[in-house]
């Protein structure tokens, strides 16, 4: 498939997340933001964002059990 060249002004940050991201994952900035852009148009982001919040709400009391028990305080020894 024929490439065309695209240009896009990002803030710093953002530019330094994206190249970060690509070469964790392997690839070059222009490849992964053509994924991103495939995912997206393909609906593959939301189905993945929807299903996560899916299982949030399901499992939203494991989570609030978890948090509680990290925040009780431990029981105090007698001396």
């Amino acid at each position: 498939m024929a490439k065309t060249q695209l240009g896009a002004r990002v803030d710093e940050d953002v530019a330094e997340l994206a190249k970060k991201r690509a070469a964790d994952l392997g690839l070059s900035v222009g490849d992964y933001l053509a994924r991103l852009v495939q995912d997206d148009a393909s609906g593959l982001r939301v189905r993945a964002v929807d299903a996560a919040a899916r299982f949030l709400a399901e499992h939203q009391s494991v989570f609030d059990d978890a948090e509680d028990a990290q925040q009780a305080p431990q029981g105090s020894r007698a001396a």
